[in-house]
C-alpha cells in the first residue's frame, strides 16, 4: 500500500517531506494540496517525494495519487516558540594545537553544529570585529554551537546559548469497552515548565473508521463496537504552549467474533512502546576491528571464539559497530550494503557469529548505516559522473555552499555533513534511493535482533516511521536504537525505542571533571522530560562509545566506576562499550586482554549482576535522599533512592578520590549489596564510589 502513513504533527517552518510508502523505483507518484488554513499560502512542489513547510497554525490535507490510487496524508502544525540566539567565539577561545595567530586573520569560521537545528557544517559565522558570530532561530532549551576555523575538529570553539521558554508536554493513551462503547482516554501531563495542555484526536487514513462514528469529549474519544472496523488506529497530541509527541493506540476487532472478543473487550496495542526485554537489559558495543586483541585480526571467527568472556559479563545485547564492506577501520563508510567486510569474513561465517550470541541468549543489534555511503561506493561514482539513472541517489548543493577543498565533479557538490566530505548524504527525496534502503532493511533485519540506526538525526522522520511499522509486522520485540545527538524526542513518535541519553552523558561528564556536583544528574534526568519523551521510552544511559573520548581518559578511575554506577542505577538501559570494563584509555584502543584491568572487570559484572537481580534498580521512579558528607568533598557525593514494590535500595555515588563518610537521613542495612562487604555503623556509610544498601519502606 502506497499510503504516506499516519498524521504528522510540526510547526510552523518546519519542513514535512511527504512520501508514498512501498515505493518502486519510477513509479507515478504526484502530490497536491487540497486543504490548507484560510491564511496559509503554502504549497508543494513536483515529484513523488515532496515538502510541506506550514506557514500558519492548522490543520493540512495533502493528497497522492499513486499506481494503487489516491491517499491523503493529515499534517497539523502548531505555532513555533523559537527565539533568535546569537553564538560568538573569538580566537582564544579556540583550541588549537598551533596556536591562534593564523584564526586572527580569518574572516569566516564554519559552523559544524549548531545543535537541535542540525545545521551541521552547512553554514558560515560571519567575522565581527574579535568575534565569529552566528544567529538562528531556536526553541526552549540549552543549545550548544560548535566553531570550527579549517571545518574539522582539530581546531573547535564552543559556545551555550539557553532559550527560555515552556518543555513540551506529554499524553499517553488507554483504551477501554465502557457499556458496548470503545473509549480512548488521554492522560495529558503538563512540561514541568509548561501549562496544562489539551487534547487533540487524529484518526488514521489507512482506516476505515468514519470520523462521523467517532464522539470527542475533552480527552476521551468513544466508538461503538459495531463502528469499528477490524484495525482502526487513533492518534493524539497534547497541546500547551507546544505540542507532545503523539501517541497511537491500534485498536484490532475480533474478526470471528464479529465487534470485539467474547469477553466483550477489544484487543488494543501500542505500537510505539519498546519491547518490554529493553527496559530488563544490558547493551554491549563492540567496536569490531579492536576487540581481538593486539597481534589478531579481528574477525566474525575471532569474535565467535570470545563469546564466552562476553557471556560472563551477563549482558543481555550485542551491539557490533558496522560489519558490512567499507574500506575503513571503523566501518561507517559503506561501499557495499548488502554483503559483510571481507577482513572480517563472510555472510556465513557473520551469520554463525550470531548464531552462538543467540546461543548465549545474547541479542545481535546492528549497525544500520543508511543516512549516507562511502563516495567510493560505486552508486556515488554513478552519480557523480553524469549517469542518469543516478542522477537523485544523492543530496546535492550549490557549489557557493560548499565549504570543502575538494574540486567535485559538475557545477554542484554533494550534501554532507560536518567535514565527512567522503560520505554524502543520500536523497531521501528519491523514490529510488528509499527502495534501495528497505531493501537493505529487509536484508538485515531477519538475520539480526534490532538495528542502532547511525546519524539518525540525518533521515527524515516519515522514512523511520516506515522502517518501523516494516519491522516490527512481523516481529514486534525487535529494537530500534537511534543515534540522535543531541536528543529530540520527535524521534520517539512511532520511531525509535530506545535513545542516546545525551544529558546524562554530558552530565556525567561534568561531574567527573569537577564541573558539576554530583546531584547534578538529577537534573539531567529531570531534561527526559522537559524534552517531552513520553514515560514509556527507554534511553541508553552510557560514559562512553566509539565516537568520544574515554570516561578514563578524560576524567580518569577516581570518578569511572561512579559514573558507570550511575548508569546501572538509574531508570533506563545501560551500555558498557567494550574496553570501558578492561580499562582502555583510548577511544577505539584495542581491547586489553592480558594486561586489563580484572579488578574493573568485576566491578561491571557484579553491576549487571545486581540490576538483574532488583527490579528496584529498573523501576522508573527516582528520588533524592537527604543525607551529610561526614568526610570528604559534599559536590563528588549524591544519593537517592529505587522502589519497586516492596524493595527500596538506596544508592550512594562517590565520584571523589578516596572514601566519604556519608549520613543518610533514611535508615539502611549495614551490607552493601554490590561488593558484600559492611557500609560502616552509626547509620554512616562508608563509600568508595557505588553503595548499594536496602531500606525500609514506610508503611
Amino acid at each position: 500500500m502506497h499510503h504516506p502513513g499516519p498524521p504528522r504533527f510540526a510547526t510552523v517552518g518546519e519542513s514535512v517531506e511527504l512520501a508514498p510508502r512501498q515505493p518502486d523505483p519510477g513509479m507515478a507518484a504526484e502530490w497536491r494540496l487540497v486543504e490548507r488554513p484560510a491564511t496559509s499560502t503554502a504549497a508543494l512542489g513536483d515529484g513523488p517525494v515532496c515538502h510541506l513547510e506550514p506557514d500558519v497554525p492548522g490543520v493540512y490535507r495533502a493528497a497522492v495519487t499513486a499506481p494503487d490510487g489516491t491517499h491523503e496524508q493529515v499534517v497539523r502544525a502548531f505555532p513555533s516558540i523559537t527565539e533568535t540566539a546569537r553564538f560568538s567565539v573569538t580566537a582564544e577561545d579556540f583550541d588549537c594545537d598551533g596556536g591562534t595567530d593564523d584564526l586572527t586573520v580569518a574572516d569566516r569560521a564554519i559552523v559544524i553544529g549548531t545543535f537541535n537545528d542540525f545545521t551541521m557544517g552547512t553554514h558560515w559565522a560571519e567575522r565581527d570585529g574579535d568575534e565569529w558570530v552566528i544567529e538562528t532561530d531556536l526553541p526552549p532549551g540549552t543549545h550548544h554551537a560548535i566553531f570550527s576555523f579549517d571545518g574539522s575538529f582539530e581546531s573547535t570553539a564552543t559556545d551555550e546559548v539557553t532559550v527560555e521558554g515552556p518543555g513540551r508536554p506529554r499524553v499517553e493513551l488507554t483504551g477501554e469497552t465502557v457499556n458496548g462503547d470503545f473509549v480512548v482516554s488521554a492522560d495529558a501531563r503538563a512540561a514541568p515548565s509548561g501549562s496544562e495542555p489539551e487534547v487533540e484526536f487524529y484518526l488514521d487514513g489507512r482506516d476505515a473508521l468514519e470520523e462521523s462514528a467517532v464522539t470527542i469529549d475533552g480527552d476521551e474519544l468513544r466508538v461503538p463496537h459495531e463502528a469499528l472496523p477490524e484495525m482502526a488506529r487513533v492518534h493524539a497530541v497534547a497541546v500547551a504552549e507546544r505540542h507532545s509527541v503523539a501517541d497511537t493506540l491500534v485498536v484490532e476487532r475480533d474478526s470471528g467474533t464479529g465487534n470485539a472478543t467474547a469477553g466483550g473487550t477489544v484487543p488494543v496495542t501500542r505500537p510505539a512502546d519498546p519491547p518490554a526485554w529493553a527496559g530488563d537489559a544490558t547493551i554491549y558495543e563492540i567496536f569490531v576491528r579492536s576487540f581481538a586483541g593486539e597481534t589478531v585480526d579481528t574477525t566474525f571467527e575471532a569474535i565467535e571464539r570470545r563469546v564466552p568472556y562476553i557471556e560472563s559479563l551477563g549482558v543481555d545485547v550485542v551491539w557490533l559497530t558496522p560489519i558490512q564492506a567499507s574500506p575503513t577501520r571503523h566501518g561507517y563508510h559503506i561501499t557495499d550494503f548488502f554483503d559483510t567486510a571481507t577482513d572480517l569474513g563472510t555472510r556465513d561465517e557473520f551469520e554463525s557469529l550470531v548464531d552462538r550470541l543467540h546461543d548465549a541468549g545474547i541479542r545481535v543489534v546492528f549497525d544500520l548505516v543508511i543516512n549516507h555511503s562511502s563516495r567510493d561506493h560505486p552508486a556515488f561514482q554513478l552519480h557523480r559522473a553524469g549517469v542518469p539513472e543516478y542522477a537523485d541517489y544523492y543530496e546535492r548543493i550549490p557549489a557557493s555552499q560548499d565549504v570543502s577543498d575538494i574540486d567535485w565533479a559538475g557545477e554542484d557538490a554533494p550534501g554532507y555533513y560536518f567535514n565527512w566530505t567522503r560520505i554524502p548524504n543520500l536523497n531521501y527525496d528519491s523514490l529510488a534511493v528509499r527502495r534501495w534502503m528497505l531493501d537493505v532493511v529487509d536484508e538485515w533485519r531477519d538475520v539480526v535482533d534490532g538495528f542502532r540506526c547511525d546519524v539518525a538525526w540525518g533521515v527524515p522522520h516519515g522514512f523511520w516511521k516506515e522502517v518501523r511499522e516494516r519491522v516490527k509486522a512481523d516481529d514486534p520485540e525487535f529494537l530500534l536504537l537511534d543515534e540522535t545527538v543531541p536528543r529530540d524526542a520527535a524521534f520517539a513518535e512511532n520511531e525509535f525505542d530506545v535513545h542516546y541519553d545525551t544529558d546524562l552523558f554530558d552530565t556525567l561528564r561534568d561531574i567527573g571533571t569537577g564541573e558539576e556536583p554530583a546531584s547534578a544528574l538529577f537534573e539531567a534526568l529531570d531534561a527526559t522530560a522537559e524534552h517531552g519523551y513520553p514515560d514509556r521510552t527507554a534511553h541508553m544511559r552510557y560514559v562512553d562509545n566509539h565516537d568520544e573520548d574515554r570516561y578514563l581518559d578524560e576524567c580518569g578511575a577516581a570518578s569511572l566506576r561512579a559514573a558507570v554506577g550511575a548508569t546501572f542505577t538509574l531508570p533506563g538501559t545501560p551500555m558498557v562499550y567494550a574496553g570501558q570494563e578492561r580499562g582502555v584509555e583510548q577511544q577505539r584502543g584495542t581491547m586489553r586482554w592480558h594486561d586489563g584491568d580484572n579488578a574493573l572487570t568485576d566491578f561491571h559484572r557484579r553491576l549487571v549482576a545486581l540490576r538483574a537481580d532488583h527490579g528496584a534498580l529498573r523501576a522508573p521512579e527516582v528520588h533524592p535522599v537527604p543525607h551529610t558528607v561526614e568526610t570528604g568533598d559534599p559536590d563528588s557525593v549524591v544519593a537517592y533512592e529505587r522502589t519497586d514494590g516492596d524493595e527500596m535500595l538506596v544508592v550512594v555515588l562517590h565520584f571523589g578520590e578516596g572514601t566519604a563518610t556519608v549520613s543518610l537521613d533514611t535508615p539502611v542495612g549495614d551490607t552493601d549489596l554490590l561488593s558484600g562487604n559492611p557500609v560502616g555503623s552509626g547509620g554512616a556509610v562508608e563509600v568508595g564510589d557505588v553503595v548499594v544498601v536496602p531500606a525500609e519502606i514506610d508503611s
